[in-house]
Protein backbone atom coordinates (compact mmCIF):
# COMPACT_ATOMS: atom_id res chain seq x y z
CA UNK A 1 0.00 0.00 0.00
CA UNK A 2 1.65 3.39 -0.95
CA UNK A 3 0.54 5.91 1.43
CA UNK A 4 0.00 9.72 1.12
CA UNK A 5 3.01 11.65 0.85
CA UNK A 6 1.10 14.98 0.91
CA UNK A 7 -1.96 14.86 2.12
CA UNK A 8 -2.89 17.66 4.63
CA UNK A 9 -0.38 19.62 3.05
CA UNK A 10 -1.08 19.95 -0.95
CA UNK A 11 -4.40 18.96 -0.64
CA UNK A 12 -7.30 18.17 2.70
CA UNK A 13 -6.31 15.11 4.30
CA UNK A 14 -9.96 14.21 5.31
CA UNK A 15 -11.87 12.59 2.49
CA UNK A 16 -15.14 15.07 2.88
CA UNK A 17 -13.14 18.16 3.56
CA UNK A 18 -11.06 17.18 0.42
CA UNK A 19 -14.56 16.74 -1.86
CA UNK A 20 -15.45 20.49 -0.72
CA UNK A 21 -11.99 22.20 -1.78
CA UNK A 22 -12.23 19.91 -5.17
CA UNK A 23 -15.50 21.64 -5.86
CA UNK A 24 -14.92 24.62 -7.47
CA UNK A 25 -12.73 23.09 -9.84
CA UNK A 26 -14.71 20.29 -11.22
CA UNK A 27 -17.31 21.28 -14.04
CA UNK A 28 -19.23 18.30 -14.30
CA UNK A 29 -21.57 19.56 -17.49
CA UNK A 30 -18.74 20.41 -19.24
CA UNK A 31 -18.43 18.85 -23.01
CA UNK A 32 -16.25 15.70 -23.02
CA UNK A 33 -14.12 14.59 -25.51
CA UNK A 34 -12.10 11.12 -26.28
CA UNK A 35 -8.31 11.69 -25.23
CA UNK A 36 -4.92 9.81 -25.63
CA UNK A 37 -3.05 11.88 -22.81
CA UNK A 38 -3.57 15.16 -21.21
CA UNK A 39 -0.37 17.63 -19.49
CA UNK A 40 -1.72 18.41 -15.70
CA UNK A 41 -0.08 20.54 -12.93
CA UNK A 42 0.88 19.45 -9.63
CA UNK A 43 0.72 22.24 -7.25
CA UNK A 44 -1.23 22.60 -3.70
CA UNK A 45 -4.62 22.48 -4.93
CA UNK A 46 -5.63 26.01 -4.24
CA UNK A 47 -2.59 26.93 -6.57
CA UNK A 48 -3.04 24.91 -9.73
CA UNK A 49 -6.38 22.94 -8.89
CA UNK A 50 -8.06 25.47 -11.91
CA UNK A 51 -6.45 24.17 -14.37
CA UNK A 52 -6.38 20.07 -13.25
CA UNK A 53 -9.93 20.87 -13.04
CA UNK A 54 -10.45 22.18 -16.40
CA UNK A 55 -8.48 19.57 -17.86
CA UNK A 56 -10.06 16.43 -15.80
CA UNK A 57 -13.29 18.02 -16.22
CA UNK A 58 -13.26 18.04 -20.00
CA UNK A 59 -12.42 14.51 -20.65
CA UNK A 60 -14.06 11.17 -21.29
CA UNK A 61 -12.76 9.24 -18.16
CA UNK A 62 -11.09 5.82 -19.17
CA UNK A 63 -10.67 2.81 -17.16
CA UNK A 64 -6.90 2.66 -16.95
CA UNK A 65 -4.89 6.62 -16.14
CA UNK A 66 -1.16 5.51 -16.81
CA UNK A 67 0.27 8.13 -14.57
CA UNK A 68 3.74 9.99 -15.54
CA UNK A 69 5.50 12.39 -13.31
CA UNK A 70 8.83 13.90 -12.34
CA UNK A 71 10.54 12.39 -9.50
CA UNK A 72 11.77 15.45 -7.32
CA UNK A 73 13.62 13.80 -5.50
CA UNK A 74 15.70 12.04 -7.65
CA UNK A 75 16.00 8.47 -5.75
CA UNK A 76 15.48 5.18 -6.58
CA UNK A 77 15.35 3.90 -10.56
CA UNK A 78 15.45 6.63 -12.78
CA UNK A 79 12.54 5.32 -14.42
CA UNK A 80 10.65 3.84 -11.71
CA UNK A 81 6.97 1.97 -11.92
CA UNK A 82 4.72 0.66 -8.78
CA UNK A 83 3.39 -2.32 -10.27
CA UNK A 84 1.14 -3.98 -7.89
CA UNK A 85 -1.06 -3.13 -4.72
CA UNK A 86 -2.82 -0.07 -4.15
CA UNK A 87 -2.61 3.39 -3.24
CA UNK A 88 -4.43 5.16 -0.47
CA UNK A 89 -6.24 8.61 -0.76
CA UNK A 90 -8.48 10.12 1.91
CA UNK A 91 -11.55 8.71 -0.12
CA UNK A 92 -10.57 5.04 -0.60
CA UNK A 93 -8.20 3.05 -1.89
CA UNK A 94 -7.03 2.96 -5.65
CA UNK A 95 -5.67 -0.33 -7.35
CA UNK A 96 -2.68 -0.38 -9.55
CA UNK A 97 -3.01 -2.13 -12.85
CA UNK A 98 -0.25 -4.88 -12.21
CA UNK A 99 -1.59 -6.61 -15.63
CA UNK A 100 -0.56 -3.05 -17.57
CA UNK A 101 2.24 -2.19 -15.48
CA UNK A 102 3.88 -5.27 -16.12
CA UNK A 103 3.18 -5.35 -19.89
CA UNK A 104 5.18 -1.99 -20.08
CA UNK A 105 7.82 -3.00 -18.45
CA UNK A 106 8.19 -6.26 -20.79
CA UNK A 107 8.18 -3.54 -23.45
CA UNK A 108 11.28 -1.93 -22.81
CA UNK A 109 14.34 -2.37 -20.64
CA UNK A 110 14.29 1.08 -19.13
CA UNK A 111 11.10 0.89 -16.98
CA UNK A 112 11.75 -0.97 -14.11
CA UNK A 113 9.68 -1.66 -11.09
CA UNK A 114 10.59 0.27 -7.66
CA UNK A 115 8.38 1.56 -4.70
CA UNK A 116 10.87 3.75 -2.82
CA UNK A 117 11.14 6.18 -6.03
CA UNK A 118 7.63 7.20 -5.10
CA UNK A 119 7.35 7.09 -1.22
CA UNK A 120 8.26 11.26 -0.96
CA UNK A 121 7.14 12.00 -4.56
CA UNK A 122 4.12 14.49 -4.85
CA UNK A 123 3.68 14.50 -8.52
CA UNK A 124 1.36 11.79 -9.00
CA UNK A 125 -0.49 12.06 -6.08
CA UNK A 126 -1.73 15.96 -7.01
CA UNK A 127 -3.63 13.81 -9.88
CA UNK A 128 -5.62 11.46 -7.66
CA UNK A 129 -8.32 13.72 -5.91
CA UNK A 130 -9.38 14.91 -9.40
CA UNK A 131 -9.86 11.60 -10.70
CA UNK A 132 -11.46 10.23 -7.83
CA UNK A 133 -13.70 13.24 -7.30
CA UNK A 134 -15.57 12.10 -10.78
CA UNK A 135 -15.17 8.32 -10.76
CA UNK A 136 -14.41 5.36 -8.21
CA UNK A 137 -14.43 3.03 -11.77
CA UNK A 138 -10.83 3.09 -12.64
CA UNK A 139 -6.86 1.83 -11.77
CA UNK A 140 -3.84 3.59 -12.24
CA UNK A 141 0.14 2.73 -13.28
CA UNK A 142 2.24 5.16 -11.63
CA UNK A 143 5.85 6.07 -12.90
CA UNK A 144 8.10 8.78 -11.61
CA UNK A 145 11.14 9.76 -14.22
CA UNK A 146 14.34 11.37 -13.67
CA UNK A 147 16.43 13.32 -16.07
CA UNK A 148 16.23 11.31 -19.34
CA UNK A 149 18.16 11.31 -22.91
CA UNK A 150 15.75 11.71 -25.66
CA UNK A 151 16.73 8.62 -26.95
CA UNK A 152 15.51 6.67 -23.97
CA UNK A 153 12.14 8.78 -23.34
CA UNK A 154 10.90 7.87 -27.00
CA UNK A 155 11.90 4.77 -26.51
CA UNK A 156 9.80 4.71 -23.53
CA UNK A 157 6.80 6.23 -25.37
CA UNK A 158 7.02 4.00 -27.96
CA UNK A 159 6.85 1.32 -25.31
CA UNK A 160 3.94 2.51 -23.50
CA UNK A 161 1.57 2.72 -26.78
CA UNK A 162 3.12 -0.85 -27.76
CA UNK A 163 1.35 -1.92 -24.27
CA UNK A 164 -1.51 -0.10 -24.39
CA UNK A 165 -2.06 -1.11 -28.06
CA UNK A 166 -2.19 -4.46 -26.78
CA UNK A 167 -4.49 -4.23 -23.46
CA UNK A 168 -8.24 -4.60 -23.75
CA UNK A 169 -9.35 -1.28 -22.24
CA UNK A 170 -9.77 2.44 -22.14
CA UNK A 171 -6.37 4.39 -20.91
CA UNK A 172 -5.44 7.64 -20.91
CA UNK A 173 -1.70 8.76 -20.44
CA UNK A 174 -1.38 12.21 -17.89
CA UNK A 175 1.87 13.83 -18.05
CA UNK A 176 1.68 16.04 -14.29
CA UNK A 177 4.21 18.70 -15.05
CA UNK A 178 4.00 22.64 -13.70
CA UNK A 179 5.71 24.55 -16.13
CA UNK A 180 8.10 28.04 -15.30
CA UNK A 181 9.78 27.95 -11.56
CA UNK A 182 9.62 31.72 -10.07
CA UNK A 183 10.29 34.16 -12.70
CA UNK A 184 8.52 37.09 -13.46
CA UNK A 185 5.15 36.54 -14.84
CA UNK A 186 6.51 37.85 -18.16
CA UNK A 187 9.62 35.93 -18.28
CA UNK A 188 7.14 32.97 -17.18
CA UNK A 189 4.57 33.25 -20.18
CA UNK A 190 6.65 33.50 -22.34
CA UNK A 191 8.68 30.34 -21.75
CA UNK A 192 5.97 28.70 -21.07
CA UNK A 193 4.78 29.35 -24.65
CA UNK A 194 7.14 28.09 -26.14
CA UNK A 195 6.69 24.48 -24.67
CA UNK A 196 3.28 24.37 -24.79
CA UNK A 197 4.05 25.55 -28.31
CA UNK A 198 5.88 22.57 -29.24
CA UNK A 199 2.92 20.25 -27.16
CA UNK A 200 0.44 21.63 -29.59
CA UNK A 201 2.19 20.51 -32.56
CA UNK A 202 2.87 17.29 -30.87
CA UNK A 203 6.41 17.25 -31.04
CA UNK A 204 8.42 15.63 -28.63
CA UNK A 205 11.66 16.12 -29.62
CA UNK A 206 11.11 19.42 -30.36
CA UNK A 207 9.71 19.71 -26.55
CA UNK A 208 12.75 18.18 -25.12
CA UNK A 209 15.34 19.95 -27.46
CA UNK A 210 13.47 23.90 -26.36
CA UNK A 211 13.32 22.92 -22.72
CA UNK A 212 16.84 22.18 -22.95
CA UNK A 213 18.07 24.84 -25.20
CA UNK A 214 15.69 27.96 -23.58
CA UNK A 215 16.63 26.11 -19.85
CA UNK A 216 12.98 26.49 -19.23
CA UNK A 217 12.27 25.07 -15.50
CA UNK A 218 9.23 22.49 -16.42
CA UNK A 219 9.79 19.99 -14.26
CA UNK A 220 7.55 17.49 -16.03
CA UNK A 221 8.88 18.10 -19.71
CA UNK A 222 10.66 14.05 -19.38
CA UNK A 223 6.92 12.65 -18.05
CA UNK A 224 5.47 14.99 -21.76
CA UNK A 225 7.96 14.24 -24.17
CA UNK A 226 7.31 10.30 -23.56
CA UNK A 227 3.40 11.16 -23.68
CA UNK A 228 3.68 12.99 -27.05
CA UNK A 229 5.70 10.41 -28.42
CA UNK A 230 3.23 7.59 -26.88
CA UNK A 231 0.83 9.43 -28.14
CA UNK A 232 2.15 9.85 -31.63
CA UNK A 233 2.18 5.62 -31.68
CA UNK A 234 -1.58 5.46 -30.98
CA UNK A 235 -2.33 8.50 -33.74
CA UNK A 236 -3.12 11.68 -31.78
CA UNK A 237 -4.02 13.91 -34.40
CA UNK A 238 -4.23 17.28 -32.33
CA UNK A 239 -3.71 18.92 -28.96
CA UNK A 240 -5.46 21.95 -27.55
CA UNK A 241 -4.70 24.09 -24.02
CA UNK A 242 -7.48 24.14 -22.05
CA UNK A 243 -6.35 26.53 -19.56
CA UNK A 244 -3.20 28.41 -18.64
CA UNK A 245 -2.53 30.35 -15.43
CA UNK A 246 0.33 31.38 -12.85
CA UNK A 247 0.24 31.33 -9.40
CA UNK A 248 0.74 35.12 -9.27
CA UNK A 249 -3.12 35.12 -10.71
CA UNK A 250 -3.76 33.12 -6.87
CA UNK A 251 -1.18 34.90 -5.00
CA UNK A 252 -1.06 38.62 -6.68
CA UNK A 253 2.75 38.15 -6.36
CA UNK A 254 3.62 38.39 -10.53
CA UNK A 255 7.56 38.71 -9.22
CA UNK A 256 8.19 35.11 -8.51
CA UNK A 257 5.48 32.99 -10.41
CA UNK A 258 4.74 29.22 -11.26
CA UNK A 259 2.87 28.25 -14.55
CA UNK A 260 0.25 26.06 -14.96
CA UNK A 261 -0.89 24.05 -18.26
CA UNK A 262 -3.15 21.79 -18.77
CA UNK A 263 -3.75 20.34 -22.14
CA UNK A 264 -5.30 17.53 -24.00
CA UNK A 265 -3.96 15.44 -26.77
CA UNK A 266 -6.59 13.56 -28.89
Amino acid sequence: MRKPAVAGYFYEKDGERLKKELKPYIDLMAPKKKVLAIVSPHAGIKYSGAVAGAVYSCIQLPRTFIILGPNHKGIGSPAALIASGEWEMPNGPIKINSTLAKAMMASTEYLQEDQYAHAQEHSLELQLPFIQYLTSDFDIVPAVLQQLDLSICLEIGTAIARAIKACDQSVVIVASSDFTHYEPQKIAEARDRLAIDRILTLDPTGLYQTIISNNISMCGFIPAVIALQATLQMGAAKADLVKYMTSGDITGDYQQVVGYGGIIIC
